[in-house]
């Protein structure tokens, strides 16, 4: 499917859910500029009309939630966001498998810890006469070769252009030979997540997490199978680049240990982190919300590894706010099915990025999904009963087998900006796309109610 240009949703969605907070159409814009944080514009404009009650909430959301294909396990949370209260909760005694709805715990501790104007850098230091090392610093869209494509997003950094610029640093010394290691230090511990079911690597559904990588740990771009060792392959591809560029590099290339301070020959920049978390809550890019975890870690001075990036994540959702006592949180996806997360801290992550004091979360809220639209629910939104809700819902979709959710806000007729967080992980597989549906009429229906009686 053709991909539609970023500019078309100003225009069709600052007319819907935007309208009525402020100047929606400049978020979107923003977001796309190169370390552009996201301005203060998507906090809930001041409240009008009558404030929506629980037992509005209850009945328009009553049919949705009846609906069989949820199973056993299913319930909903909403808060008003304009006014700063909760509103409404059913079936929430205990948590659920959040399957991706999971990112957004991720993401907000990335924009919280770091900041949306943060970038990791790709570099190559000097080791000695004649011997160079390519450093990994996280990027988790670092590619082979430029994206020359004017509507890809966002702008990544390449091994080409960091192939170019080291061959330049190089001949401009007389040095036309080297000896190529690389360092992926940065992260620590354990590569694969031991709590995803094993197929995850082997069917390319994952990487194994790396500080150094290209194309997400691919092969191949847009291909699905991964590296065994993304840090090795990776630099495998730098040389090549290196030696298009026109420097011969060794056969043989290594880890190695790049010294600190090390003397930089090049270095290339991420997009801003804004951007990625953009990028990642929109497609529901498994594998850049684990190295997102992964930088939490080493921002909450946890470390770099999968522990210390849980670790900072919960501290940081503890820090706003959030009460993650009851919560368990074994990775940055969401892919492990022994995730327990309740459905109010699925929201409350939606609920501070939308606070007037924490602009600098708002690229949680550019990013998220618009119903029928963009990203994971492009193609939602179609089936009867759902189509209120379609350029009106912004939300973060989850999908394992069984498991379904949505966690994000909707604008109501009233003007009222409610927060949401919906799931089953109960659901029959076969009736996997019913429940889904449910999901959707559920939040539609949010968007078309006064919610006052």
């Amino acid at each position: 499917m053709a991909r539609r240009p970023r500019a078309v949703f100003v225009t069709l969605l600052a007319c819907t859910l935007l309208a009525g907070l402020t100047n929606g159409a400049q978020a979107v814009r923003g977001s796309s500029q190169r370390g552009a944080a996201a301005p203060a514009v998507l906090a809930p404009a001041k409240p009008k009309g009558t404030a929506p009650t629980a037992l509005g909430v209850q009945k328009v959301l009553a049919a949705s939630m009846k609906d069989p294909s949820l199973g056993r396990h299913h319930g909903v949370y909403v808060y008003d966001a304009s006014r700063g209260k909760a509103v409404y909760s059913a079936g929430i005694a205990t948590g659920f498998v959040p399957a991706s709805t999971m990112k957004l715990l991720t993401t907000v501790s990335a924009l919280e810890t770091m900041g949306p104007d943060h970038t990791f850098t790709t570099k190559v230091v000097r080791s000695g006469a004649g011997s160079i090392i390519l450093v990994g610093g996280g990027d988790p869209l670092l590619t082979t070769k430029r994206v020359t494509d004017s509507l890809d997003f966002p702008p990544r950094a390449s091994l080409q252009e960091l192939a170019a610029s080291t061959a330049t640093a190089l001949k401009a010394e007389g040095v036309t030979s080297v000896t190529l290691g690389y360092d992926a230090g940065l992260f620590t511990g354990p590569a694969a997540n031991a709590k995803w079911e094993p197929n995850y690597l082997t069917e390319g559904i994952a990487a194994r997490t790396s500080a150094l990588w290209v194309n997400e740990g691919r092969l191949n771009p847009g291909l699905a199978k991964r590296a065994t060792s993304p840090a090795q392959a990776a630099a495998a591809a730098f040389a090549l680049q290196l030696r298009a560029a026109g420097i011969t590099v060794a056969k043989a290339i290594k880890p190695a240990v790049a010294a600190s301070p090390g003397e930089d020959v090049a270095q290339v920049h991420s997009a801003s982190l804004g951007d990625i978390v953009e990028y990642v809550n929109l497609h529901s890019d498994n594998d850049g919300a684990e190295v997102l975890l992964r930088h939490v870690g080493l921002a909450t001075d946890n470390g770099g590894s999968y522990a210390g990036g849980i670790e900072g994540v919960r501290t940081t959702l503890t820090k706003l706010g959030l009460n993650v006592s009851k919560a368990r949180i074994e990775d940055g996806s969401g892919l492990s099915r022994t995730n327990q997360v309740p459905l109010d801290v699925l929201a409350g992550a939606v609920r501070v990025a939308a606070s007037p004091d924490k602009p600098q979360l708002r690229h949680l809220l550019t990013g998220l999904p618009v119903a029928g639209f963009t990203g994971s629910l492009e193609d939602r939104f179609a089936s009867p009963g759902t189509s209120a809700g379609t350029g009106l819902v912004r939300a973060k979709t989850g999908t394992l087998t069984g498991v379904h959710s949505l966690a994000g806000l909707v604008r109501t007729t009233s003007g009222t900006v409610l927060v949401f967080a919906v799931a089953t992980d109960s659901a029959p597989p076969a009736k996997a796309l019913d429940a889904r549906a449910a999901l959707d009429r559920a939040s539609a229906a949010l968007s078309t109610c006064g919610c006052i009686s």
